[in-house]
């Protein structure tokens, strides 16, 4: 998938600005050599805002970084697939012991354009350019997108890494692409990080409901006073703060 996220200030400023205050998120900053603004499009190794469980196993928002590093790839690993997840030994032991979401306002995908009436054969469909598509969870601000996480050793620091679990697209999603992220409503997102879930039962509660439009190109943002400027938004789906 070339899928990739997108962060709004008007869903999450206050917590973003909670999480610039943490030591660990600015000790984090200086070793990866990424910013904590943390706003506009998730590029692989970026911090971003993500939601795992706390030592008493209760949901609370942390630092992490994108994509698992690996010796095959100079890239970080950005996805995996949700039907090998439980299998293969990159992601097994965080499938069972490691899984956080990742809060965001849409997620982008290149898929083919959609024509009304239209009477093209799958062979001139698939041989169309494909476009850049935001989508989301339907009738919601947020998008929660299942992840899986780790740890790794970067400059000396035991850095969180996460990374967007998969799966076979469905429902409207199914129109421009054959994968999507597993993505849930805010009622399951304690069940899905909670260590001694199962995972496998809480995927069949994915969403499947999407609403997607042709992506709009937005400049990254830059400024960070004007940014952080921005806690006055509302804040109403972190609601278990």
């Amino acid at each position: 998938m070339c899928m990739s996220l997108r962060i709004e200030p008007r869903e999450m400023a206050k917590v973003l600005i909670k999480i610039r205050k943490m030591s660990f998120a600015q000790e984090m900053s200086i070793k990866l050599g990424k910013s904590l603004i943390m706003l506009g499009d998730l590029f692989p190794s970026d911090i971003a805002p993500v939601l795992a469980p706390n030592k008493h196993g209760q949901m609370a928002i942390f630092p992490m970084a994108s994509g698992f590093t690996h010796q095959a790839t100079t890239k970080p690993l950005a996805n995996c697939r949700v039907e090998t997840a439980d299998t293969k030994a990159l992601w097994k032991d965080s499938w069972y012991r490691r899984r956080c979401v990742i809060p965001a306002s849409w997620y982008y995908e290149w898929g083919y354009p959609l024509y009304e009436d239209d009477n093209r054969s799958m062979v001139e469909h698939r041989n169309t350019k494909k476009i850049k598509f935001a989508i989301q969870s339907e009738g919601s601000d947020v998008t929660y997108i299942a992840g899986l996480y780790h740890h790794e050793e970067h400059s000396g620091m035991q850095v969180p890494m996460f990374f967007v679990l998969t799966r076979e697209a469905a429902g409207t999603v199914k129109d421009i692409h054959d994968r999507m992220p597993v993505i849930f409503d805010k009622n399951t997102l304690q069940d899905w990080i909670r260590p001694d879930g199962d995972p496998s039962a809480i995927v069949e509660k994915a969403m499947t409901n999407m609403f997607f439009e042709t992506a709009v190109e937005y400049h990254r943002f830059i400024c960070d006073a004007w940014i952080f400027s921005a806690h006055i938004f509302p804040m109403s789906f972190w609601f278990f703060f």
